[in-house]
């Protein structure tokens, strides 16, 4: 078979790990020749590409980024869009197309598959906020390195006496926040789940202060926003997407907190430092995984499904269902953050 592979969407570690595991299961264990599409559904739309192979992905696995490079070009956003896919892939004599990427990449590929293109569908996302799988490489990764920021923030915090405020990613679901909240001893977390009180945000971190606890880290993500209203857009500018580009509630949060308490209050925004960089030892494996069932699922005629870890193992389920709805923040892991909180 000839198979073809784009990665879409913002880069995440771990990407260069599927690619790897698809050409390596796929030359290795089937004969199949590789196709790597660039920068996502651009290259599809404008035909560009390059021959992929063992000998080529050899160093691979502990590399941050894609080899293929991404874009959030959306094919339905241009005009003839989605038929420039198709006739790239016949042009090519592609018999299937590996897709990885988060919900919009997906979307795409649900939408391929929908008229007759055959794609499997391998879930990225640093969030971890698609649907249908426990977790999506890239995001232990962005955890571990969230953590690690908390944990020098806390020196400057007791040094100084301070209130440091540590912006995280996370545009519609707090995963990252949570978890780094939780393992870096974050005295508050703000997700997009649950819109917060910033008084009584700013009356617990004085009751702490009161206590003896003279330096508070709060962990917010980028899209968690006051219940009054939304104050983390830099401005109006969309992707071909729609997404509105987030980033900036941490610095408006910081201003406030020290308008409110009087204490000096200083943010730190982790932005792209999140996205980049060599991948944890977990999400290398997870990706590895993905991308051997990827290939898997092609040589079994499984098109229109994505491949997912679900209870431990690896799973196909449809891509309509990965893309129907975002998993948000188990209750549960906020309550547990709650309950440092003073």
């Amino acid at each position: 078979m000839r198979l073809g592979v784009l990665t879409g969407g913002g880069d995440c570690p771990g990407l260069n790990a599927v690619i790897r595991a698809v050409v390596r299961r796929a030359e290795r264990s089937f004969g199949d020749e590789i196709v790597g599409f660039l920068d996502g559904w651009g290259g599809l739309v404008d035909d560009r590409s390059m021959p992929l192979n063992v000998q080529a992905c050899r160093g691979l696995l502990p590399k941050g980024g894609t080899i293929l490079g991404s874009s959030r070009t959306n094919p339905s956003a241009v005009d003839g869009g989605v038929e420039a896919c198709q006739e790239t892939l016949k042009r090519h004599g592609i018999d299937a197309l590996i897709a990885i990427g988060g919900e919009d990449t997906l979307g795409m590929a649900h939408r391929l598959t929908d008229v007759g293109s055959p794609v499997i569908g391998v879930p990225k996302t640093i969030d971890n906020d698609l649907f249908a799988t426990e977790f999506t490489f890239g995001f232990q990764t962005a955890v571990q390195i969230a953590t690690d920021a908390i944990d020098r923030l806390h020196t400057t915090a007791e040094s100084h006496h301070r209130v440091l405020v540590c912006e995280v990613m996370g545009r519609h679901a707090g995963w990252i926040a949570v978890y780094a909240g939780i393992a870096g001893g974050a005295a508050a977390v703000l997700v997009p789940e649950r819109p917060f009180d910033l008084d009584a945000l700013c009356k617990s971190l004085v009751a702490r202060h009161d206590l003896g606890n003279y330096a508070s880290i709060v962990v917010v993500a980028e899209g968690a926003a006051p219940a009054e209203g939304s104050l983390a857009l830099v401005d109006g500018e969309t992707d071909a997407f729609g997404h509105v580009r987030l980033g900036g509630i941490g610095a408006v949060l910081a201003s406030e907190i020290e308008k409110r308490t009087g204490f000096e209050t200083r943010a730190t925004v982790l932005g792209h430092i999140q996205r980049g960089g060599t991948p944890t030892a977990f999400d290398r494996v997870l990706a590895t995984r993905f991308g051997v069932a990827a290939v898997d699922a092609v040589h079994d005629g499984a098109f229109g499904t994505m491949v997912a870890l679900q209870n431990g193992d690896i799973v196909r389920v449809p891509l309509a269902e990965a893309v129907g709805q975002l998993k948000t923040v188990d209750p549960a892991l906020l309550e547990i953050a709650d309950l440092f909180s003073a």
